[in-house]
């Protein structure tokens, strides 16, 4: 098992899925980062650890499924869901996509550019009707090795995430859980794009974009005389390149922190 993807492991079953959070000193440096709907928890004790405690008291029984690893060495991106009963909604179910892109220093964790679709997690506590559950990689640990980044494949997911429009991509695209949807929902005129991270596996490519533009309307909680306000949509996703095209793009957008920002609705970390 690769160095880094039996780190994941850790992180993923013992910590995650078990809620112990005495593990940290293993999976993450003291310093460590998280940037996620264009907020940065700067710090693994400080403000990393008690997000999570607010997460885990939400979600009593949460868990996380890994759905792909994407690995070259260096960089890893991984694919995953999380799901639970929501204590503060009668035990409602929900589960809701993420997509992070991790940076280690060959021994622990010191960064992550990550988004989760918490707009269906919250449609779904809305409704009370959950999201299907992805189906879980039979074994992401032993099966995932390490591929050398090629330096086309990503000069080419570069121009393609440049022009800002996602839903171009050849094959199958799914952003959020429009698959569930039926409609990729378009909550921001772009205007530019900032390429926040991006890396690759031979010709699998990990990126985290923010798109910037006016808000065209469509999120809950936040009220129409909003529209047209500037804001920045941040993304995670992952691709294929085939040839000079991206195709199979699966992509989470952190629409909930435009809500935050513009809407009346309380946080949910």
């Amino acid at each position: 098992m690769h160095p880094f993807v039996a780190l994941m492991r850790t992180y993923c079953i013992d910590y995650t899925n078990s809620h112990d959070q005495t593990l940290y000193d293993q999976i993450m440096e003291p310093d460590y980062v998280l940037h996620t709907m264009g907020f940065t928890l700067d710090g693994r004790d400080t403000a990393y650890s008690p997000a999570v405690t607010r997460v885990f008291e939400e979600f009593p029984g949460l868990g996380l499924a890994v759905h792909e690893l994407v690995l070259n060495g260096d960089r890893l991106c991984m694919r995953f869901s999380e799901h639970g009963a929501a204590a503060d909604h009668d035990n409602r179910l929900t589960a809701w996509r993420g997509i992070g892109l991790y940076k280690w220093n060959g021994r622990r964790l010191v960064e992550n550019w990550v988004e989760q679709d918490y707009e269906s997690q919250a449609r779904q506590l809305a409704t009370g009707v959950p999201n299907p559950l992805d189906r879980p990689h039979v074994d992401p640990w032993v099966t995932t090795q390490p591929i050398p980044e090629n330096p086309a494949a990503v000069e080419t997911a570069r121009r393609f995430l440049a022009a800002g429009d996602l839903s171009a991509a050849g094959g199958e695209v799914i952003i959020d859980d429009s698959d569930t949807t039926g409609a990729i929902e378009r909550v921001v005129d772009i205007d530019s794009v900032t390429i926040d991270d991006l890396f690759s596996a031979g010709s699998r490519v990990a990126f985290h974009i923010t798109l910037h533009g006016p808000y065209r309307g469509g999120l809950a909680g936040v009220d129409d005389v909003k529209i047209g306000t500037a804001v920045d949509l941040h993304v995670a996703g992952m691709a294929t390149v085939d040839g000079d095209g991206v195709r199979d793009l699966l992509a989470i957008s952190g629409k909930r922190g435009i809500s935050l920002r513009l809407g009346d609705r309380p946080p949910r970390t």
